[in-house]
């Protein structure tokens, strides 16, 4: 009983130790797994060290590009001298009742008084002999254009022509070897790149600031003009007042665009500025120095951009692109076979996803030139090429006749067709088509559409005849005329 009792014992303690040692032994795998797994999932093994100022290959450094491109960007001061009568004249209800009493030798007559306003922007030197692209609103009215360089050298500028339906204009200074940025394709810029703004914000001169583009073709319907193009490019770079007309740059220093609007509740940035895309800087520059004035071609449609509802309303089978509501008379995309309800979707092979991107596109050429237009139509492709045409209805250019006395006035002058004559009743004249700073604008309170019908009481019935009447005159002039909409005739005096 004893022995049994023994080997009973025995056995339990063999089993006992056997188990203990195998919990051990499995005790120590599992830690040893879980030990593994968890050092082969730690984040450090695979950290990499680069350099504070690149990442992936993009440089975050900017210094290089801000000391090159500072130097070709300008201060400009504009000096506004507006004449404001201050004599007050009765309503024409009571003038017959008291003109006797107000002849003028009982009427005090109070002199004309200037009242000068300063504004200031930016420009960007392009050409090494003085040329600077500028915004149309920095210069608007001006009578005296003061231009500040990098190194504080200060001069005084001429304008050589502006473009108000794209807020650009072109001005000159007298020096030479001058600093200059160069063009970049802005068809080529891409959203996310990054961008440098510099320009003189709040009289900050040379102020630099980086973002990227955040959109490209926004409208934001800050130009009144009835052809205005807008198809900015959108930067997240800080543009404030005093930063229009200055440069927008890649990295490498090239002019992407012209710094322009901003889009704020306050009036200073709060998130978004806008630029004119260099594509169409380019053009207009061209234009202003061949032909003193921009050529425009049109396509002679009305047009609307295609989203997603107007879609389904119109049972399109694309999203995006330009809906042809109609065609106007003797338009270049009628002639060419586009009909209303066509989609533009492509020009010259470049999409076409909305308003903004075709008119900018169009704004690029000029009349007489052929484009290639792609167009969906109940959901088949067709192309068709085009020759764009004036506003007048033709292929010509329109040239500035006699450009050095266009200048002095500061308009731009068309001779009014017969047809239009005879419905307002007189022999003939001229249109004032377009304001820019000169005398006009300086002496008077002339509106554009003013249709000039004598000068000094000599009648004019054209362009020619208003140059050949101003040509060799020194001192006063009197201009008569009237506006297609108003009743009665309007004199307006001004001095060469």
């Amino acid at each position: 009983m004893r022995k049994q009792i023994i080997q009973t014992a025995m056995v339990a303690f063999v089993v006992s130790a056997l188990t203990f040692t195998g919990f051990q032994y499995l005790a120590g795998k599992q830690e040893k797994t879980v030990r593994i797994e968890h050092h082969n999932a730690l984040p450090s093994q695979s950290a990499n060290y680069t350099n504070a100022n690149s990442y992936n290959g993009i440089n975050f450094d900017f210094t290089a590009t801000a000391e090159k491109v500072v130097n070709a960007v300008v201060h400009i001061k504009s000096t506004q001298t507006a004449a404001v009568n201050n004599q007050q004249t009765l309503p024409d209800p009571f003038r017959d009742f008291f003109d006797d009493f107000f002849s003028p030798r009982f009427r005090q007559q109070e002199p004309m008084t200037p009242t000068p306003r300063v504004g200031t922007g930016s420009g960007v030197i392009i050409s090494t002999d003085g040329y600077i692209v500028t915004n149309n609103h920095v210069i608007a009215d001006a009578s005296d254009i003061e231009v500040t360089l990098h190194d504080n050298r200060t001069f005084k500028a001429t304008v050589v022509g502006t473009d108000p339906t794209t807020d650009l204009a072109l001005i000159q200074i007298k020096a030479e070897a001058l600093p200059t940025l160069a063009f970049v394709n802005s068809d080529e810029v891409k959203i996310g790149e990054w961008v440098l703004a510099v320009g003189n914000p709040f009289s900050l001169n040379s102020t630099v600031t980086a973002g990227i583009v955040s959109a490209k073709a926004r409208n934001i319907n800050i130009l009144r003009d009835q052809y205005a193009v807008e198809s900015f490019i959108q930067t997240d770079a800080a543009i404030n007042p005093g930063n229009s007309g200055g440069a927008l740059v890649n990295i490498s220093g090239g002019l992407v665009g012209i710094n322009t609007a901003i889009a704020s509740p306050t009036g200073a940035y709060s998130g978004y500025g806008f630029a004119v895309p260099s594509n169409i800087v380019n053009k207009v520059v061209e234009d202003l120095l061949e032909y003193g004035v921009v050529q425009r071609g049109v396509l002679g449609i009305l047009i609307r951009s295609v989203d997603g509802n107007f879609a389904k309303e119109k049972d399109l089978t694309v999203n995006a692109g330009v809906y042809v509501d109609s065609i106007v008379g003797n338009s270049a995309a009628g002639e060419a076979g586009i009909t209303s309800g066509d989609v533009i979707v492509a020009i010259d092979d470049i999409a076409v996803d909305g308003t903004s991107r075709l008119q900018e596109l169009v704004a690029r050429r000029r009349p007489g030139d052929k484009i290639n237009i792609t167009v969906n139509r109940k959901g088949k492709e067709k192309d068709f090429d085009v020759v764009l045409k004036n506003r007048s209805g033709n292929t010509e250019v329109v040239t500035r006749e006699d450009k050095p006395m266009f200048d002095i006035l500061g308009a731009e002058l068309e001779t009014i067709e017969t047809t239009l004559a005879r419905e307002l009743n007189i022999n003939g004249g001229v249109r004032i088509t377009r304001l820019y700073p000169g005398k006009l604008r300086q002496q008077t309170q002339v509106k554009e559409g003013f249709i000039i019908t004598k000068i000094d009481g000599r009648n004019v019935v054209s362009v020619e005849d208003v140059i050949a009447a101003l040509q060799d005159k020194k001192g006063g002039v009197l201009m008569e005329g009237i506006y297609e909409d108003l009743p009665g005739e309007y004199y307006y005096g001004f001095g060469l």
